[in-house]
């Protein structure tokens, strides 16, 4: 299979404060059985690096979702993205863009990536408050809100409920070094 390929599965709200405990390796067996190749898992939030042709990439989801449910009892959203749209995320981060400093490591921490299973709108991209939660910042590029959380993301108020409530859809963050580490996995870069 080419690495045109590949895919990252990006899960929501497993295996965080003890809730929806659902173990890395019974999830890429999830993926196995639905006809994913080359399965990886990164981390005990659900990453997930798969290979699959466009059509099986875009009914895996729903067999994993499926399949969690029958087992596990509980839902959870399941947004993809391709490896090149992992690689236009990490190349186009803003805030790295606007602050050099932050290309070091340790400077990344503020750094987040909010995935998004649809395109808002611009109406309801403008209805979103800039001065939520000073000193963070956001800015939303398609299907990818940007983050800048110097206090943590613990103690910001721009979160999944807010902005699932205001953009209409289904949204996951992960941390900057995951989304490079996800990038190393499909691209090899």
């Amino acid at each position: 299979m080419s690495e045109a390929g590949r895919q990252v599965a990006l899960l929501r709200g497993i295996n965080v404060g003890g809730k929806n405990k659902l173990p890395m390796k019974e999830l890429a067996a999830m993926f196995t059985e639905a006809g994913c190749q080359d399965v990886r898992t990164y981390l005990q939030s659900g990453n997930v690096v798969f290979q699959a042709t466009n059509t099986l990439a875009s009914r895996a989801p729903s067999l994993v979702t499926g399949a969690i449910s029958k087992r596990f009892g509980f839902d959870v959203p399941i947004l993809t993205r391709t490896a090149s749209e992992i690689s236009e995320v990490v190349s186009s981060h803003p805030f790295l863009q606007r602050e050099p400093a932050l290309e070091r490591p340790s400077a990344t921490q503020p750094l987040h990536v909010v995935f998004l299973a649809r395109r808002p709108t611009a109406n309801r991209i403008a209805a979103l408050e800039p001065e939520r939660s000073p000193p963070d910042r956001f800015l939303v590029r398609g299907r990818e809100i940007f983050l800048c959380c110097p206090k943590g993301l613990a103690r910001t108020r721009l979160t999944n409920a807010y902005f699932d409530s205001k953009l209409a859809t289904t949204t996951t963050v992960r941390r900057w070094k995951t989304v490079l580490q996800l990038l190393e996995w499909t691209t090899g870069a």
